[in-house]
């Protein structure tokens, strides 16, 4: 299923123009010289846990027509190694994340129910890798899901944009993420702070970025 462009409302001059342009992506130091990109309150962050608080997580992101999304994953190291995740699923609203662990129970039904939803899409970066793991672990195909990168291509950026990049193009912040929680173990079963709030702010930001387009694309097709 093709996912909703969120550019379909732009003018068509607006569009013949992005066509012609071939954009820069923000260089790493024009990026760390940006004021910092706010993430989500930690008091948003839900981590279901009982079969009651992960029913209501799903009831509650089953509604939305698009959320953010990201996986996260224990890393391999050794050659040959292969991963066993994704361990942790992440979906965000404008105002909430949740985070999904595989181990809990009842989680896989409600994420994968989420997964193959058509109507609801989900917006991330980088997602390929996401949805082979999720084939290997989960079994189910995704649907709806909508790489921003491919947005920003259409836009006539040069080269591949990732979630820093398109939080300072559409922000004008820097997005910081941490190398070392990026890359600690997601399978443990109890996730730290820090950890929590790097899945949420991936998925958070990610929704941040989609919701400041389609009002762009909104503003545009009005002027239009």
């Amino acid at each position: 299923m093709s996912s909703p462009d969120p550019f379909a409302g732009q003018a068509p001059c607006e569009q013949r123009r992005r066509q012609r342009e071939k954009l820069e992506v923000p260089s790493r130091e024009e990026i760390e010289a940006l004021d910092p990109f706010r993430g989500l309150d930690p008091r948003r962050i839900i981590v279901p846990v009982s079969a009651e608080e992960v029913d209501a997580a799903h009831a509650a992101l089953a509604v939305q027509s698009h959320v953010g999304f990201d996986t996260e994953s224990k890393p391999t190291f050794l050659r040959g190694e292969r991963s066993e995740g994704p361990h942790v699923l992440q979906f965000a609203t404008l105002m909430h994340a949740y985070i999904f662990q595989l181990h809990v129970p009842r989680a896989c039904g409600a994420v994968a129910a989420l997964l193959e939803s058509a109507r609801l899409t989900k917006v991330g970066f980088g997602l390929e890798g996401d949805k082979a793991q999720i084939r290997a672990r989960l079994a189910v195909e995704p649907q709806g899901v909508l790489d921003l990168d491919t947005v920003f291509r259409e836009r006539g950026y040069r080269k591949s944009v990732g979630l820093k990049a398109a939080v300072a193009i559409v922000f004008n912040q820097r997005f910081s993420k941490s190398k070392r929680i990026g890359t600690s173990n997601w399978s443990h079963r109890e996730l730290t702070e820090r950890q929590l709030q790097y899945a949420a702010n991936d998925a958070f930001a990610a929704m941040q970025v989609f919701a400041a387009i389609q009002a762009q694309a909104a503003a545009a097709g009005r002027r239009g």
